[in-house]
Order: C-alpha cells, then sequence, then structure tokens
C-alpha cells in the first residue's frame, strides 16, 4: 500500500513517515501542497493524508483540485485546527476524514486502516502484465506457480513499470518518482534494483522482461 503525506512541519513529517512505514506502507513525503497535487496526479496512491495549512497551496484547495480531476483517492486532513466548523469545511472540500492535531499515533494508524478497508472495497489489489501479477497489498510478484516477495524500493520500480507498460522510462524518472532528488541514494540504485528484477524474472521464468534502451531508458515488454 503506497501513501502520500504532505506535511511542512519536518519534525512530524519524519514522525509519521516514520510510524507508517514502521507498519509496511511506502510513502512519499512532500512539504507543500503544490508538490502534493504533483505527486497525486503523477502517481498512484492508496490513502493521501494532508497537513490543511501548507505554502504554496493549502490543503483544502489540494483536495479540491484532485476532486475535479476524478482523482477520488480517499483524503485524511491532519490540523492544528480542529474546531467543528473546521472539520466541516474539510470534510465539504473532498476529503474523506479528519484528524485534529495533536493526535496520538494509534488513532491515525486506525483511521488509515479504515480508510484503506473502504478504498479495497473497489480498487482492486493485483495489477497483472503478460504472464505477471504484482500484489500491492503483500508486494508479491508472481508468475504461475512461483512467487517472490520484493523489498520496497525494487516493488516500487516494478509497480511503476507495471502500471505504465511498453512506457519508456529514464533513470533519472525513476530516481524523482521512488527515491526523490533530495535523497542520498545516487542514480546507480536504479540500476541495482532493475539489474534485481531481471533476475527475478528470469528465476520466475516470466515471459515479461525488461528493455533496455540505450541512452534512454527501460520499458517493460512481453516476449511473443
Amino acid at each position: 500500500m503506497r501513501i502520500l503525506f504532505a506535511e511542512d512541519d519536518n519534525t512530524l513529517s519524519r514522525g509519521v513517515t516514520a510510524l507508517l512505514e514502521h507498519d509496511g506502507y511506502i510513502v512519499d513525503a512532500v512539504a507543500d501542497g503544490q508538490d502534493a497535487v504533483a505527486y497525486a496526479q503523477r502517481e498512484h496512491y492508496d490513502c493521501i493524508i494532508l497537513d490543511v495549512m501548507m505554502p504554496g497551496l493549502d490543503g483544502l484547495s489540494v483536495v479540491r483540485m484532485l476532486r475535479q480531476v476524478q482523482n477520488n483517492t480517499p483524503v485524511l486532513f491532519l490540523s492544528a485546527r480542529g474546531s467543528l466548523q473546521d472539520r466541516v469545511n474539510g470534510l465539504d472540500a473532498g476529503a474523506d476524514d479528519y484528524l485534529p492535531k495533536p493526535f496520538a499515533g494509534s488513532e491515525l494508524r486506525a483511521r488509515v486502516r479504515a480508510l484503506l478497508r473502504r478504498r479495497a472495497e473497489y480498487t482492486p489489489n493485483l495489477l497483472t502484465f503478460a504472464d505477471l501479477t504484482l500484489d500491492t497489498g503483500s508486494c508479491e510478484l508472481r508468475c504461475g506457480g512461483k512467487g517472490a516477495i520484493l523489498s520496497r524500493r525494487a516493488y516500487q520500480v516494478m509497480e511503476t513499470f507495471m502500471r505504465n507498460p511498453h512506457v519508456v522510462i529514464s533513470p533519472e524518472q525513476l530516481m524523482e518518482r521512488i527515491w526523490g532528488w533530495d535523497s542520498d541514494a545516487e542514480i546507480h540504485v536504479v540500476w541495482v534494483n532493475v539489474s534485481f528484477l531481471r533476475k527475478q524474472l528470469t528465476s520466475l521464468g516470466s515471459r515479461a522482461f525488461i528493455k533496455t534502451l540505450r541512452g534512454t531508458g527501460y520499458s517493460l515488454e512481453e516476449q511473443k
């Protein structure tokens, strides 16, 4: 499960991200509303957690923009503004839940689980391509009767390929989408994860393969 978390308080952002990652979620953390919109429109998320008061665009504006383009990903607001009218405004803007600050980590986790349960009712947990199946809940890649549990980063790379089959994706795009340019990681981590996934595809006996286009990037293809 993948979560987008938008919060401009660095300390709170790191704490909530660590809490959610401990529960097994993949978390993309951003610090302003404009980045939240960009990430939400470019990537697939199972849940979005938004601070209300953020630089660039406030959380209410972010939700309205997403709903206008038919992005129905569940949204949970976190805000120090917790009056009844604030909560009403948040829900009317298109959010699914509203949690005032300060909050207990256990309550945040429970609310996230509730949102994901509701989304699971209408969002498939399986991505398919050729003879491959990727379980977005367990991060398991399967082919026939064989399966392999992927690491968090390898899963994110494979998910990107399977959501964009036959599309050329550059190492730089993967780096930005998955690690972020503010990460300490270097571009070679992309090459390492692509190499690992190729070995997994071979081990599983899949017809799918990751093609290299020299000087351009990679694409997920199927052997005919």
